[in-house]
């Protein structure tokens, strides 16, 4: 029989039968301290950062399973991150505080961070375990911070990355309707594209954008063959295959290169017995004619209010770099008023540089502490060290970064007569793609085209 005051003895209520309780109800006693205990008491020097220890902590290897998920009690929630730290909290906040103090992080966005591991702790199913991301993506809901809180729970190794490519969501809604022996053949594919294979015949992983064209082009195709009556890919002949193409267009293009990947794949894997695509030529792309942009545009971003936006303008309509590079571009990449780029140094052009100052006052200004070394930064990267997507600036820019790097080459060919050589070793193109831009000139459109380039004055 349980004795009051005391825990439960789960040995001696287990010896002879099962009797159920509801656990960690008892209270545990403490000592009430007397207020003369304090005479001869050593107090113990208060922590600083020289003599701190962090915290060690070891999470639980089980897991405990749900019956049902309830959705969260915002009373309850409160009073439950309003008790004292755990051995978790009290870990992960040491690894918190080193992190923001490394990359500069502010007061509030530690704090908001702070809060949303109690949150997670708070919501776990088996408290001390490792946490899954796909919880902490659902912190935002529940007003927690998401992005920083990975960082914290990756650094501490408490975080288990449960989640799933937007390719593979994109997979499952055009593989849905398909016959179930096709769906595998294609899983397979898929998850050969993505993460490679160390198995003969050896392939690298590819971008998970090329996995989402060849979807694109292939399930239009996938669905007719299913709707025929096919329940595998093996049934599938040469005839049905080149019958079922597209008659041009990059939608041609996309199938031929999809299945010409998920065949091989499957052949290789002994899934089918013959690859209806082997022996068949690509169907070239046809080359799109470069364009120039209205200069009314170009200087509109160039004058922008935005320093971001002005700095990006300027470096892509007077140096053609692309939007990869302007993501990856470090500040140390700018020296002595020229560019490294690759393999390339270049002065920069006076309009430039002038915006580049601009910029570099109101980055040290915004965020004084970062220790992100990329050039551009954003309020979700300057707490981190991660670059900035592809498309920043240019939503605010209202700008296509690729159409105006395409305007400067296409001035810059015509302005030099067509010098193939020139704008290679200017803008470090390939002989076949500065070939587009020399075919312009004979195009009834552009021969007399008036358009000025904005890095021959005038836009600055």
């Amino acid at each position: 029989m349980k004795e009051p005051g005391r825990a439960v003895d789960l040995t001696a209520v287990s010896r002879n039968g099962q009797q159920l309780y509801l656990a960690n109800l008892h209270h545990t006693y403490v000592p009430r301290k007397s207020r003369h205990s304090k005479k001869n008491q050593v107090t113990a020097p208060a922590a600083t950062p020289h003599n701190r220890i962090r915290a060690e902590f070891t999470p639980v290897r089980w897991r405990q399973l749900l019956l049902f998920r309830m959705p969260p009690n915002q009373g309850a929630l409160k009073r439950r991150i309003a008790v004292p730290d755990s051995k978790m909290l009290v870990y992960c906040d040491a690894i918190l505080r080193e992190h923001a103090a490394r990359h500069g992080w502010s007061k509030k966005l530690t704090n908001e961070v702070k809060r949303s591991l109690k949150l997670l702790h708070a919501l776990q199913d088996t408290p001390g375990a490792k946490i899954h991301a796909s919880d902490v993506l659902e912190l935002p809901r529940i007003g927690g911070t998401a992005l920083s809180t990975l960082e914290i729970l990756a650094a501490a190794d408490l975080l288990i990355d449960d989640r799933t490519l937007a390719v593979r969501h994109y997979f499952a809604k055009h593989t849905a309707h398909l016959p179930q022996a096709m769906i595998s053949q294609l899983q397979t594919w898929l998850d050969v594209m993505i993460e490679g294979s160390h198995q003969a015949p050896r392939r690298r992983a590819r971008h998970p954008q090329t996995a989402h064209l060849h979807i694109l082009g292939m399930s239009p195709i996938l669905r007719t063959w299913a709707e025929a009556g096919h329940q595998s890919l093996a049934e599938i002949s040469r005839e049905e295959f080149t019958t079922a193409l597209p008659a041009k267009g990059a939608h041609r293009n996309f199938a031929e290169q999809g299945f010409r990947s998920l065949f091989r794949v499957l052949k290789a894997r002994k899934m089918i017995f013959l690859d209806p695509t082997r022996g068949l030529p690509i169907t070239p792309v046809n080359a799109t004619v470069p364009l120039p942009l209205d200069t009314d545009a170009i200087r509109s971003a160039l004058n922008s209010p935005d320093p971001a936006v002005a700095l990006a303008v300027a470096l892509v309509a007077f140096h053609a770099v692309t939007s990869p590079q302007l993501a990856a571009l470090q500040i140390t990449d700018v020296r002595d008023g020229r560019l490294t780029l690759q393999d390339r140094r270049f002065p920069l052009a006076g309009p430039v540089l002038t915006r580049l100052a601009a910029y570099l006052d109101h980055r040290t200004k915004t965020w004084p502490t970062t220790r992100n070394t990329h050039l551009f930064i954003n309020r979700k990267t300057a707490p981190r060290t991660t670059p900035v997507s592809r498309n920043f600036p240019w939503t605010a820019a209202q700008l296509k970064p690729q159409a105006l790097r395409e305007d400067r080459i296409l001035q810059e060919i015509h302005a030099t007569g067509g010098d193939v050589r020139r704008i290679c070793d200017l803008f470090g193109l390939s002989i076949t793609a500065a070939l587009r831009y020399a075919n312009t000139l004979e195009h009834p459109d552009l021969a007399d085209d008036p358009t000025q380039n904005p890095s021959a004055g005038g836009a600055s």
